[in-house]
């Protein structure tokens, strides 16, 4: 795995180092200062190889950290590992910057013992580390203290400590969507999916019991709801239901009573964290939708429309919606004409880029361009690339809903009547693409 670890400033001066195997010797230190960090060209690739050497880096701020291996390792979880390192001191000491490392290094040294053993990566689990590993990197030694360890190693509940009190209990719950889609010119859906995650924050006394219900199929068809539509995409109540394709859960939900009662039930850690990641690809709402037209007038002109419809309901707002539209490589100059919002022509890009700032659903708009092109000797006709989309809407493009969120804590005097929930839906472009 790992053969070492080393950590760099901006200057290439060696701040934290560790080998873990004997097959990586001190001169791999110099080769990544030499050939990485005072590079004479910006090294773009995360992964170098030097010397049949692999070096693994990320940057924080003014900070290099490199994994250095002379084996075939899979690269991702490098990565992951690197990435998972870097949050664990920032929930430590903070901002990563080199006076943090220089007076944290004790700390540091101490988590890279417990995080890695003979280059293999174990707990990186902030919740658990924090329990053993104090604040100014001394081992907790008290009978109290190594019970506390016992439970959280064994994995009773070691995301969550005990004892957290909170004036106001708070529960917030964002549903975040990212929409891909292929269209073709003429309107045809080539390929869409949503991907969507699930984050909470809890400000929660105690140690609660969280109980989350969605409009899933599954979670439908087994409360006996029979489903009339071939599709799926609605019950016998007339409620729309969402078919998920997969999904991922945080560690903290019991996924045997998912699997037995279809609710997904949990102790939430303290604090921001991903409960839950899902995909689907059936019944997408499609917020928006451009219908192009591109017509060549001659060899030296061009003439580009783009309509631009939304396709949710009027009392909602679509925001950041950015339309970029491409141009040919012999571009001389572009005249634009756009009923809403900011188009202007970027020649870096070779693209029209078009930014409205706020749009009502159910609503059409257009832009007209009429493009001067250069002549060239070259007969190769220019492939068109398809018209990206950015934008966010508040709603959620699969149709998932949150059918109910309770939270249950005997032992504290507060029910589920005290806690103030707030749930948000938010749709997202990913790769939103219409050929032209």
């Amino acid at each position: 795995m790992i053969g070492g670890l080393f950590m760099y400033n901006h200057k290439g001066e060696v701040l934290i180092s560790r080998v873990y195997r004997d097959d990586i010797g001190r001169n791999a230190v110099d080769a990544f200062r030499v050939n990485v960090i005072h590079a004479r060209q910006q090294v773009r690739s995360p992964v170098t190889n030097i010397a049949r050497t692999s070096f693994f880096h990320i940057r924080r701020a003014n900070i290099w950290l490199a994994a250095v291996t002379k084996q075939n390792v899979n690269g991702a979880m490098v990565f992951e590992f690197l990435i998972r390192f870097t949050q664990v001191m920032q929930s430590y000491f903070g901002k990563i910057n080199e006076e943090n490392i220089k007076n944290n290094f004790v700390l540091i040294y101490e988590l890279l013992d417990e995080i890695l053993d003979f280059g293999y990566p174990q707990n990186c689990d902030t919740g658990v580390l924090k329990t053993f590993i104090t604040q100014t990197g001394i081992k907790s030694q008290s009978k109290e203290e190594q019970m506390q360890i016992t439970s959280q190693v064994t994995g009773q509940i070691g995301w969550r400590r005990e004892g957290i009190k909170y004036r106001r209990n708070e529960l917030f719950l964002d549903v975040l969507e990212y929409v891909n889609l292929l269209m073709s010119p003429q309107g045809q859906v080539l390929s869409a999916h949503v991907a969507g995650r699930i984050l909470m924050k809890s400000y929660l006394s105690g140690m609660p019991e969280c109980k989350f219900g969605i409009n899933d199929k599954i979670v439908m068809e087994s409360k006996g709801t029979k489903i009339i539509d071939e599709t799926g995409s609605r019950t016998a109540s007339g409620k729309p239901v969402v078919v998920i394709d997969d999904c991922q859960f945080h560690q903290c939900v019991k996924l045997s009573k998912f699997e037995t009662e279809h609710s997904i039930s949990f102790i939430p850690p303290d604090g921001e964290f991903e409960l839950m990641r899902y995909r689907t690809t059936k019944d997408i709402s499609l917020p928006f939708r451009v219908i192009p037209l591109v017509r060549e007038v001659g060899r030296t002109r061009m003439e580009v429309k783009a309509v631009l419809k939304s396709n949710f309901k009027p009392s909602l707002l679509g925001q950041k919606i950015e339309v970029k539209i491409p141009t040919p490589l012999n571009t001389a100059g572009v005249q634009l004409l756009c009923l809403k919002g900011k188009a202007k022509y970027k020649a870096s890009d070779n693209a029209i880029v078009w930014k409205i700032k706020r749009m009502a659903g159910m609503k059409e708009t257009q832009l007209s361009a009429e493009i001067d092109l250069l002549e060239t000797d070259t007969k190769k006709k220019w492939t068109r690339p398809p018209i990206s989309m950015n934008f966010e809407v508040p709603f959620a493009p699969s149709g998932f809903k949150v059918r109910y969120l309770k939270v249950f804590e005997p032992k504290l005097n507060y029910s589920d009547h005290d806690v103030v929930k707030w749930v948000r839906y938010i749709g997202r472009s990913g790769l939103y693409e219409t050929r032209c």
